[in-house]
Order: structure tokens, then sequence, then C-alpha cells
């Protein structure tokens, strides 16, 4: 798979070698992979642990080991709500305590498979974490920019996993900036956002709920937005598997935004195909607080195909919500509540009575941000 395998860019079709130190195209376009596994079945492998029992369905070189933290296999339970039937994902019980322990596992086993020694990342907090506890397993020198405005725990967790953790004056935008000098003096940039080996990762999200739900899909998948890389996961899991006619349909993608910071929101609701700056204001929904999401117009993309909708909750229900889902025994950080507090506006505006059910990914902690 390695050797036949490349980058290729989705705009203008140029390729690039997996270990390429460029991380988009020439042209500005992203990258995407070129080869992808079919989806088999009996090539499911339940005697592995967590994500990896579908090693055989990621674009991965057979001959790279995973790199392992115990990943996937996340929980997927009732709960009560007085409205169309919810189910909840809880990627909070990751081994980092985020959803981006998927996309990590995943990337850092290409790294270390392709020989990448040294790495950098920018990170407002989760995936810095789950990169430096990747990177620590694998061996490889870790680098992590983070804004001066990154929780605490955060930052502290990047530490004890031995990252060198960087923090940069002023908006979130400098961190990457910060990242990509980095990568421009030999550190390979390791992104969550643009690498599509870590978007990979993401898909599995979809295949874990397809399990649990005996070979079926949801009716409907409510996600956080920041960059958009769990909701495409999914999107892209779901899509897979009716391409390979495991499933009949593609469940609808909502995405959610805090209003705060809403610039896929913006687009969607004008009915834009690229996503414009917009400006952002200070929120609890810190992880999702990205002006400019480089992934937004496939993410706007992958909502329309399937009629699902990007929303937007105010600053005032996030906490109110984070307090509901601690009150029915689960604790996630702000970040996640605004999946559950878009509940009442999205069954108003979007699900018929009895429909369902209807997952909702809740994708960090509580214990990974301090209180508010």
């Amino acid at each position: 798979m390695a050797e036949s395998n490349k980058f290729l860019c989705e705009a203008c079709g140029q390729s690039y070698p997996l270990d390429t130190r460029e991380w988009r195209c020439s042209c500005g376009g992203l990258f995407e992979l070129q080869t992808w596994p079919q989806l088999d079945v009996e090539l499911v492998d339940p005697l592995q642990p967590g994500l990896w029992r579908y090693q055989a369905w990621l674009p991965l070189d057979p001959a790279w080991e995973p790199v392992s933290l115990g990943e996937g296999n996340t929980p997927l339970l009732p709960v009560e709500w007085a409205g169309p039937q919810c189910l909840i994902k809880l990627e909070s019980l990751a081994p980092t305590g985020s959803f981006k322990d998927r996309g990590t596992a995943v990337l850092v086993t290409a790294l270390r498979g392709l020989g990448i020694e040294r790495v950098v990342e920018d990170s407002s907090g989760n995936a810095g974490a789950s990169l430096a506890a990747y990177a620590a397993n694998a061996g490889i020198t870790c680098e992590i920019c983070v804004p001066d405005t990154a929780a605490g725990p955060k930052v502290a967790q990047m530490t004890a996993y031995g990252a060198e953790v960087i923090q940069i004056r002023g908006k979130r935008g400098y961190a990457a900036l910060a990242a990509w000098a980095a990568a421009a003096h030999g550190a390979y940039y390791a992104s969550h956002v643009y690498n599509p080996f870590f978007l990979a990762g993401t898909e599995t999200v979809a295949y874990e709920m397809w399990e649990q739900l005996q070979g079926t899909a949801p009716a409907a998948v409510v996600v956080p937005v920041g960059n958009g890389t769990l909701l495409l996961g999914a999107y892209r899991g779901f899509s897979r598997l009716r391409q390979a006619g495991l499933i009949d349909r593609v469940p609808r993608v909502f995405g959610v935004q805090a209003a705060a910071c809403p610039p896929i929101y913006e687009a969607f609701r004008q009915g834009l195909d690229a996503v414009q700056p917009v400006p952002c204001e200070a929120t609890l929904a810190g992880g999702i607080a990205i002006a400019q999401p480089a992934r937004g117009r496939q993410v706007l993309a992958a909502v329309r195909d399937t009629g699902g909708a990007v929303l937007a909750v105010q600053e005032e229900t996030i906490g109110p919500a984070r307090l509901a889902l601690a009150q029915r025994g689960f604790h996630v950080e702000n970040t996640s509540a605004v999946a559950f507090a878009v509940l009442p506006a999205m069954a108003e505006a979007y699900l018929s009575p009895g429909e369902g059910p209807v997952a909702i990914l809740l994708t960090g902690h509580g214990l990974k941000t301090c209180p508010h």
C-alpha cells in the first residue's frame, strides 16, 4: 500500500509521495489519499482491539505496526431527552480524553512507518495532547505550538507526555504560523487538519456505530464543528459503508458551531459553497472557535449531500447543556455540550416525530478544561 499510495491534491490533481514534507499542494489545495482498500466485512478482525479491528479498511501499509493506546470502541448509549430517540457516542472516553485519538493513532502509525522522527503541530488543546501522547509512545520527538489562551489542563497534558510546548501570544492563527515555520526548518507538520491519514482515522467512528447498531446507521449524526475533521470522518465512513452495500443510506449530518464564532454556519445560511472568515468573539466552546476552517468547503458539501444542516447555538445555552449532560452522568467539556444544546432547535426544524435514532458525538472529557 505504501509504495502504491500517494497524496493527491483535491484541487489540481498533482501527486506527492507520502513522505513529502509539504503539507498541502503548491497550488494551495488540500491533500487526499489516492488509494483506499475496499470495505470487505470478512476482513474486520474481532480479535484486534478498538479501531484496529478495521485495520484492513484503512489506507495503511500492512507492514506498519499500529501505534495504539487502546483508542476506539467507545460506548454508544441511549440518553433521556424529551424529543427524538437519542444516542450518545462517548468519544470523551478515548485514551487522551478526546476523539482526536482516532485520527492521531492512524496518523502516527503512518509517520513511524515512513521513518519520521520529529513532528510539530499547532493546537488549542485536544489535538496537541493527542499527538504528544502518541508521539511519545512511538518514540517520535514532538513540538506543539499553542495559543496562550489554551486551557491549562490540556497544556499540562501535553507537557506530561514529554512534548515541547511553545505558547504563542495573540490569535489562534499565530500558533499555526509558528508550526509552519518549524516545519520549514525540518520538522514534519503532523496536522490533524491537513493530513489525510488523520481523517482516515476519524472514519472509524462511523464503522463502530454501524456495528453497534447491528449493521445499520442512525437517522442523523450531530457533531460539534471547528475544522470539521470528525464530521468529515463520520460522513466519509458512512459513505464508504453505503458504497460497499453495507447500509442503504448515509445519515443526515448536522454540524454545530457556537454563535460567537460561526464561519461554517454563516456560509451554510447564506447558501455559499466556500467559507468566508468571520469575526470571532470569545466562547465557552473554545475547541471549535476556528475563524478560517481549512476544510470548510468539504464540510458544507458533506452536510448538503446528506440533507443535513449547520446550526449555531447561543452562548447562554452551552453551560446548561453541559450541566444537563453531567446530571445524566456524562461529564464533557463545553465544546462537546454544543451538540446537546442544539437539540431543541434541530428537532423543531429538521426532525420528524418518531424519527431516530439521532447519534450525538461527545468529543472531549470535562476534566480537560477548567470549570466555568
